[in-house]
C-alpha cells in the first residue's frame, strides 16, 4: 500500500475497463447522432444548439477516455492491453473527427446577425457567443470548398519537413564516442549534449560540442533546403488564406496581438547588458577570457547534492503555495492524498513529465521523481498546471475549460516562481543562496533570452522569404551567429560552430511558438512579484485567472491577473527582476 501510494489513482477516471468501454459506446452514439444532422446544423436555432452540445459532449467523452488510455499506456507502454485501449480510442478520435467535419463548414454559414437572431429564439445559445465570435472572426480566412481541400492536402507535405528533418538527425548520422581526461566515454549525439555541456574539462566540453555541430555543418546544405522549403510553405499557407504574413496567421488564429511579438523582441534587443553583464560575471568566476557556448552550461555556483524525498518535496510545495491562501494548498493536499500523480520513474514509463486534465474528475499528473532540486521545481510545476486545470475546470462550461500555450505556461512558472523566492527567503547559508540566484538566473537565460533568441531568427528568416529573398545555407548561419553575437555580447565568441546551432533545433518546425515560453516567464514572474508585494488583492487577481479557462482571449485574461503582455512592461520588469538577481549574486561572488 506504501508503494500504491506514489502512482496515480486512475479509478477516479473509470472503476475498470467495462465502465471504459460503456462511455466509447456511448461517444460513438452522440457522434452518430452528429453526424446525421449533416446539412441541417444551421436550420433553426433548435438544431444549432443540439448540434453544438453534441459536439462539446463528444469532444468531453473522448477527452475522458483519451485521458484514461494515454495515461495507462504511459505509466505502462509495454502492457499489450493498455495499447490496444490506447489505440482505439485514437482511431475513435479520427473517425469522429471525419464523420463530423461537416460541422465548422455549416457553422461558417452563420454571421453574426444571423446567430443574435437565433440567440433570440433559444436563449441557449448565448452559452456558445464567445465560441461563434471566434469561428466567424476566422471567416474571411476559409477559402472556398476546392481550395481548402488542395490546403488540407498541403498538410502532408508541410509535415513532411519535420519528418525528413527528424530521421536526418535521429536515423542518418552517425553518432561517435569521445573520451574525457579520465578515459569515460560519452556517445556524441543530442541525447548526451546536456551532459556533456556540465562537464568539467573544457577540453572534453570544447570537442563534443565542435564534433555534434560538426556534425549538423556536414549536412547544412541539406538541412538549408529543408528548412527554406518549410519556411516557403508556411508563407504560402498564409497568402493563400489572406494574410499578410506567415507570423501573421500563427498569431491571429491565437488571438494573440502582433505587437506582443514586436515588443518582445524589441525590449530584449534594447536592454541586453544585464545580460551581457551575467556573461562577464561567468567568465570572471570560470576564469576565462571569454565564453563560448560550450561554457554557458557549466555552472558557476556547483549544483546542489542535496536530495529531497517526495514528501519533503511535498511539504516544500505546501509551504511555497501557502502564500495562495487555504483553498488551494487544500487542493495541493487533495492531489496527494487521492493519488493524482504518478511519480517515480520505472520500466516501460514514458520520460518527462506534464499534466492532463479531466473535466469532471480532476488532473493527473505523471513524474520521474529521482529527488534532486529540479525535480522539486519540476513537481511545482506540473502541480501549477494541475492547479489550473482544476480552476477552470470547475468554473468554465466544458467548451471554456481548456486554455492556450500562451496561458498555460504561466500556472506552472507561477508555481516555480514561487518555489524559489520561498528557498531563497529561508536559505541559511551564502553558498544555499548563491545556488538558488544561480539556478534562477540560468532559469531566466534558458527559458526567456534563449527562447526570445530563436524567436528573432525566425521571424528574420520568414520575413526574408516573404520579402522575396532566398534562404541559402550561408545566410542562415550568419543570421544565428549575429543574433547569438548580438545578445550575449562582447564577452561571448560566436564562432563558425555557434552558427551551425540553428540547424538542431526542432522548434523551428513549429513555426512562431517558441516566444510563448517567453512570454510565459514573463508573466509568471510579474505575477509572482505582485502577489508578494500587494497580498490578497494580487491573490485574488491570480485565482480569477486560473478560472477562467479560454473564456476569453489570451491577452485579456492575463490583464485578469494584472499583467498587460501587449505593452513592454512585462518584459522590462522580467529583465529588471534578472538584473537584481546578477547584483546580488555579484555580491556574493
Amino acid at each position: 500500500m506504501e508503494e500504491n501510494r506514489f502512482t496515480w489513482n486512475l479509478e477516479d477516471i473509470y472503476p475498470d475497463e467495462q465502465a471504459w468501454y460503456q462511455d466509447l459506446s456511448k461517444a460513438k452514439e452522440l457522434t452518430a447522432k452528429l453526424a446525421a444532422m449533416q446539412g441541417k446544423v444551421c436550420q433553426d436555432g433548435h438544431t444549432l444548439l443540439e448540434a453544438l452540445d453534441l459536439s462539446t459532449k463528444c469532444s468531453e467523452y473522448i477527452a475522458k477516455l483519451f485521458t484514461y488510455a494515454s495515461c495507462h499506456y504511459d505509466a505502462q507502454m509495454g502492457n499489450a492491453g493498455y495499447k490496444k485501449l490506447y489505440e482505439t480510442i485514437c482511431g475513435e478520435n479520427s473517425a469522429a473527427a471525419e464523420q463530423t467535419s461537416f460541422l465548422m463548414p455549416e457553422l461558417m454559414e452563420l454571421t453574426r446577425e444571423s446567430f443574435d437572431r437565433l440567440c433570440a429564439q433559444v436563449p441557449e445559445l448565448a452559452l456558445y457567443t464567445h465560441y461563434i465570435e471566434d469561428l466567424l472572426s476566422q471567416k474571411e480566412h476559409i477559402l472556398d470548398e476546392r481550395s481548402e481541400q488542395m490546403l488540407v492536402r498541403m498538410q502532408d507535405i508541410h509535415s513532411s519537413f519535420k519528418k525528413i528533418y527528424t530521421d536526418l538527425r535521429v536515423n542518418d548520422t552517425k553518432s561517435e564516442e569521445i573520451a574525457d581526461s579520465q578515459g569515460n566515454k560519452l556517445v556524441v549525439s543530442d541525447a548526451t549534449y546536456s551532459a556533456a555541456m556540465e562537464h568539467p574539462d573544457r577540453a572534453f566540453r570544447k570537442e563534443f560540442f565542435e564534433k555534434l555541430l560538426g556534425t549538423y555543418g556536414g549536412y547544412i546544405n541539406t538541412l538549408s533546403s529543408n528548412y527554406y522549403a518549410l519556411v516557403k510553405t508556411n508563407v504560402y499557407i498564409a497568402k493563400s488564406r489572406g494574410y499578410c504574413s506567415a507570423r501573421n496567421q500563427s498569431l491571429s488564429e491565437n488571438f494573440i496581438p502582433e505587437e506582443v511579438y514586436d515588443n518582445l523582441l524589441a525590449t530584449v534587443r534594447a536592454n541586453t547588458e544585464p545580460f551581457q553583464r551575467y556573461i562577464s560575471l561567468r567568465n570572471r568566476v570560470l576564469g576565462l577570457d571569454k565564453s563560448y557556448m560550450y561554457d554557458l552550461f557549466l555552472p558557476i555556483v556547483p549544483d546542489s547534492t542535496k536530495k529531497y524525498s517526495f514528501d519533503e518535496a511535498y511539504e516544500l510545495m505546501l509551504k511555497a503555495t501557502a502564500i495562495l491562501g487555504e483553498d488551494y494548498t487544500a487542493l495541493v493536499k487533495r492531489s496527494h492524498e487521492e493519488r493524482w500523480c504518478d511519480v517515480y520513474p520505472k520500466q516501460g514509463k514514458v520520460s518527462g513529465a506534464y499534466s492532463t486534465g479531466v473535466y469532471d474528475v480532476h488532473p493527473y499528473m505523471l513524474l520521474n521523481y529521482n529527488g534532486t532540486l529540479d525535480d522539486v521545481f519540476t513537481l511545482l510545476h506540473e502541480t501549477g498546471h494541475s492547479m489550473h486545470s482544476y480552476y477552470s475546470d470547475h468554473t468554465q462550461p466544458f467548451i471554456y475549460s481548456d486554455y492556450t500555450l500562451f496561458c498555460a505556461e504561466v500556472a506552472s512558472t507561477t508555481n516555480e516562481m514561487l518555489l524559489y523566492h520561498y528557498l531563497l527567503d529561508h536559505a541559511q547559508t551564502k553558498e544555499e543562496k548563491a545556488v538558488l540566484l544561480s539556478k534562477h538566473l540560468n532559469d531566466i537565460r534558458s527559458t526567456f533570452y534563449r527562447q526570445t533568441m530563436f524567436a528573432d531568427f525566425e521571424n528574420q528568416t520568414h520575413k526574408m522569404v516573404e520579402a522575396g529573398q532566398p534562404l541559402l545555407p550561408d545566410v542562415l548561419c550568419e543570421i544565428h551567429r549575429k543574433i547569438n553575437e548580438d545578445y550575449y555580447g562582447p564577452d561571448f565568441v560566436a564562432d563558425r560552430f555557434i552558427s551551425y546551432e540553428w540547424a538542431r533545433i526542432p522548434h523551428f518546425y513549429r513555426a512562431f511558438y517558441v516566444y510563448q515560453y517567453a512570454t510565459g516567464i514573463s508573466a509568471a514572474v510579474a505575477i509572482a512579484n505582485r502577489i508578494r508585494k500587494l497580498g490578497q488583492p494580487a491573490i485574488e487577481d491570480y485565482k480569477n485567472f486560473l478560472r477562467s479557462g479560454s473564456s476569453d482571449h489570451p491577452i485579456e485574461l492575463l490583464k485578469i491577473a494584472g499583467v498587460d503582455m501587449a505593452s513592454p512592461q512585462p518584459i522590462l520588469d522580467i529583465i529588471e527582476d534578472f538584473n537584481q538577481t546578477l547584483k546580488q549574486l555579484e555580491e556574493l561572488l
